[in-house]
């Protein structure tokens, strides 16, 4: 049976289907020793010989689901050209896996990693507007006025945010603790809408993407997703 060449290549766990697109486009691809660059291109994984990289591509025998408490000062990438830790310097497995979604440098938490494009693709999609829970430590205390703004969406530099949660856990002298809710992914998303009300982040970490939450998992450790919590993500 034939299926595209990108979600081919993700399904072996090469990248996820976009960043399949991308190898392709630019022209990385062989199939049967022709370089191929149309992303409506069809192979057939028992006839046809896909190479990337000099390897010949095969698809991954077992799926996996990984979560990972990431610390702050790892990039969620699978390499980096800067030459910075990635998340795959703490997750060691057989399998080649890469990050679903985005957590930028500075921020700590809640990480998945899969192998399965299947999986990557349905979290990622906007239409789910999965939440994602964050905790924070912002700079001063923010008054009913900058809670509302912030909760009814604001322009963090040509995008206009979703509707959004923010409360108030503790007060201290200058700064504050918030639990900040979400279900969009945009860069530096939560840093950008604090700064918009003026409440700097000072400290960002993600605690759940919808019902998966890290538990006691410590920072820098990770573990395979239970059935439950598999099941979860497969249903949405």
């Amino acid at each position: 049976m034939k299926e595209r060449l990108q979600k081919y290549m993700a399904r072996c766990g090469v990248a996820s289907r976009r960043k399949c697109e991308e190898f392709i486009t630019n022209g990385e691809v062989k199939v049967n020793d022709q370089v191929v660059t149309e992303l409506g291109f069809k192979v057939d994984d028992c006839t046809d010989k896909v190479i990337y990289k000099g390897e010949i591509l095969k698809p991954e025998e077992e799926k996996i689901y990984i979560m990972l408490n990431k610390p702050a000062g790892y990039i969620t990438s699978v390499k980096d050209e800067k030459g910075r830790k990635t998340v795959l310097d703490l997750v060691k497995t057989k399998e080649r896996i890469y990050p679903i979604g985005r957590l930028d440098y500075d921020t700590s938490g809640l990480i998945l990693l899969t192998n399965d494009g299947d999986v990557y693709n349905k979290l990622i999609h906007p239409r789910e507007e999965i939440d994602k829970l964050y905790e924070a430590i912002i700079k001063g205390i923010p008054n009913k006025m900058e809670i509302d703004k912030f909760c009814n969406g604001v322009d963090i530099g040509g995008y206009i945010t979703s509707e959004a949660k923010i409360t108030i856990l503790d007060k201290k002298t200058g700064k504050s603790k918030v639990h900040i809710i979400i279900h969009e992914g945009k860069n530096r998303q939560v840093r950008k809408m604090c700064d918009v009300i003026g409440h700097p982040v000072m400290n960002l970490k993600r605690k759940s993407i919808g019902k998966l939450g890290l538990g006691d998992l410590q920072e820098g450790k990770w573990r395979y997703l239970t059935e439950e919590e598999l099941k979860y993500i497969k249903n949405l």
